[in-house]
């Protein structure tokens, strides 16, 4: 951003006291000018291309005028002339919206397949986070310098859960020129089916084989009726369409689409056909948590064949069944990124030393749990502790210096960021706190700079963007920052007066909402425990909250007595089992019920293998949350495995099960 632009954006934000640290961290009083900003998000949410265009003059001078101009510009990008667009490029240069109108000009010039355009723009830009765009520029790449960009362009297209034009693009054109094969298609179209993406899937088939792709709407509609229908399958796409069948059995009936395989197609499929088939029906098999999940994965000849997802679910079945050495092949044959992950190398390094030969090679388990032991999260906890070692809360980093504040407190895209915030434009302000943070320059801002910026927030009482950002430092650890404690004599009294460990409430309501005092999920969940409107009534109920009405639950005091009540009656309810309770304050009281019948499992294990992504990786963080929670609140070493302890069927068969808990 230009020198002057700088000193105007200052200024203003000086005007509006947002420089002091002490600064009111509420929101402000509305201006004028804030309800213009808060006229024209309404306009642009409305697409009101008029009466954004009207109001902008009037947006001049604001602190978020960039954001403003941004607005009006984009809502006519596709109309408007190239000049305006270099002229709002070169107005806001060095800025977030300069950077996030390029980013949507880019996508333009790469659907139009201007490729002249775009080859010159996007050495400017500078996120370089969007995948669509990065696989338009490994399109420009192939074509321009014949460079070798398939592994790249593979991976982006294959991690798409929907179909869109950069990827695809890139994949019809590295087909074109023989680059990628058609078993690189079919494999992106087994990916999509077993995703339950039919259009993705067929996006993948009707570059292969045009002609077949409508066949995959009736696969994915009714897949036994399309497999009753066919015998035989001789050419490679007649294969490929029965492997698609059974993908989508498997996730209706797993032991359906496994006797189908064993009967009729094993034997008309390819060894990687088989073994992709097989794997899934096992993923399916364990994602349903049934016993004979890892007798399918064991019908894999070749871990090679399968791609890292059902590589994981090949560790999970094997978890569950106390399989080390099928744990450890399994590992072993992710990909290099995928065996960098904490959680695989936790439990390769576990099957090493379940199953090593000799001291060579417990020293090499040993040095896996080293490379990621930490208080960072939940397998990096759980690694110190296996090499004996306690959880502790890690000494401060030295105090900031008044130049390493001043610098983030005069930084103008965190200013605005937090301006955006405090007037109600969160996800604005969260989009240019990270992109100031993570993305402005390449690799993002070093530790220092992240922990001035936390601490910014931290004053401003903005907790999630001072958790977030403190998150990412690499090797200075504030936990001051990680872990704050707002409304601390709120929580601390409340959780004494039920009888529950305060560390947990805060490792839950960290997890939930960021300390957001008004949070609120897509699902209607409210509040700093994200307690739902049924749940809060019918606690509120249980616990004696006689006068309670809807409204009150973005109450600090009532959202803290409400959620604590329910996770105690939850806690209670499974026994003290703090995975379970938090399972279940996630996905409801009846999944874990149900997630605990089987063999008695190491916590960690069956926190591994609960189905749903999002309340396993919850699971995790809470648990983790509250260990480093407890060693700030007691100053005292922690275990983590202490917390999680063993988890199987219901320790006393005549325990009576709350039915009522919602």
């Amino acid at each position: 951003m230009k020198f002057n632009q700088i000193l105007t954006l200052l200024c203003a934000i000086a005007a509006t006291g947002l420089c002091s640290p002490f600064a009111n961290a509420q929101v402000p009083a509305l201006n004028k000018g804030d309800e213009v900003i808060l006229d024209m998000s309404q306009a642009f949410k409305k697409n009101d291309k008029t009466r954004l265009s009207a109001l902008l003059p009037k947006s001049r001078g604001h602190v978020l005028e960039p954001l403003a101009a941004y607005w009006e510009m984009r809502a006519r990008l596709d109309t408007a002339p190239e000049s305006e667009i270099r002229s709002f490029l070169n107005s806001y240069a060095g800025s977030y919206y300069e950077d996030r109108l390029r980013n949507d000009w880019l996508l333009q010039l790469g659907k139009r397949r201007d490729w002249a355009g775009f080859t010159a723009e996007y050495p400017r830009y500078r996120m370089r986070d969007d995948r669509e765009l990065r696989c338009y520029a490994l399109a420009t790449e192939a074509m321009n310098s014949k460079a070798d960009v398939v592994e790249e362009a593979k991976r982006l297209w294959y991690s798409l859960r929907e179909t869109d034009d950069g990827c695809t693009y890139v994949a019809d054109h590295l087909h074109s020129g023989k680059q990628i094969n058609g078993l690189d298609l079919w494999r992106k179209a087994r990916i999509a089916m077993d995703a339950n993406r039919p259009r993705a899937a067929q996006a993948a088939v009707d570059i292969e084989a045009p002609r077949l792709s409508e066949q995959v709407a009736l696969i994915h509609a009714d897949p036994g009726k399309y497999l009753d229908k066919r015998i035989l399958a001789i050419t490679k796409s007649r294969k490929e369409l029965a492997v698609l069948a059974l993908i989508r059995l498997a996730a209706k009936d797993p032991d359906e689409a496994a006797d189908l395989l064993s009967r009729r197609w094993s034997v008309q499929l390819s060894p990687e056909e088989r073994n992709w088939t097989w794997a899934v029906i096992g993923k399916q098999a364990a994602w349903k948590l049934q016993e004979n999940a890892a007798s399918h994965f064991a019908k894999v000849q070749k871990d090679n064949d399968l791609n890292d997802d059902l590589l994981t679910w090949k560790v999970r079945a094997a978890l569950r069944q106390g399989q080390w050495r099928q744990v450890l092949t399994a590992t072993q044959a992710m990909s290099p990124e995928s065996q960098k992950d904490p959680a695989w190398v936790y439990w390769r390094a576990r099957a090493m030393l379940a199953t090593a030969q000799d001291a060579i090679q417990k020293q090499e388990a040993q040095a896996l749990l080293r490379s990621i032991a930490s208080v960072k999260g939940f397998y990096e906890q759980l690694a110190l502790e296996e090499l004996g070692q306690s959880i502790t809360a890690p000494e401060r980093p030295l105090a900031l210096t008044p130049q390493e504040k001043a610098a983030a407190q005069t930084n103008p895209g965190l200013q605005r960021a937090l301006y955006a915030i405090q007037i109600g434009l969160r996800p604005e302000g969260n989009r240019e706190w990270n992109y100031s943070t993570n993305l402005h320059t390449p690799g993002g801002m070093n530790d220092r700079e992240l922990l001035a910026a936390a601490d910014l927030a931290c004053q401003r009482q903005v907790w999630d963007r001072c958790i977030n950002t403190s998150d990412r430092t690499k090797e200075a650890i504030d936990f001051d920052q990680r872990f704050p404690m707002p409304l601390r004599e709120i929580v601390v009294r409340r959780a004494g007066e039920i009888k529950l460990d305060p560390a947990y409430v805060y490792g839950l309501i960290r997890q939930e909402s960021r300390f957001i005092m008004d949070a609120r999920s897509h699902v209607g969940a409210s509040g700093l425990m994200q307690v739902m409107p049924a749940t809060a009534k019918w606690t509120a109920k249980k616990i004696g909250l006689t006068s309670f009405t809807p409204e009150q639950i973005t109450d600090r005091e009532v959202n803290v007595a409400i959620g604590t009540g329910y996770l105690k009656l939850v806690l209670d309810d499974f026994e003290g089992s703090m995975p379970m309770a938090t399972a279940a304050y996630n996905a409801g009281p009846s999944r874990p019920r149900n997630w605990r019948n089987g063999p008695v499992l190491e916590a960690a294990i069956w926190a591994e293998n609960i189905p749903f992504q999002e309340t396993r990786d919850y699971v995790k963080k809470v648990l983790s949350n509250t260990t480093n929670y407890a060693a700030i609140l007691t100053r005292q070493p922690q275990s983590l495995k202490a917390r999680l302890g063993m988890i199987g069927p219901r320790n006393s068969p005549m325990a009576e099960v709350n039915k009522d808990l919602p």
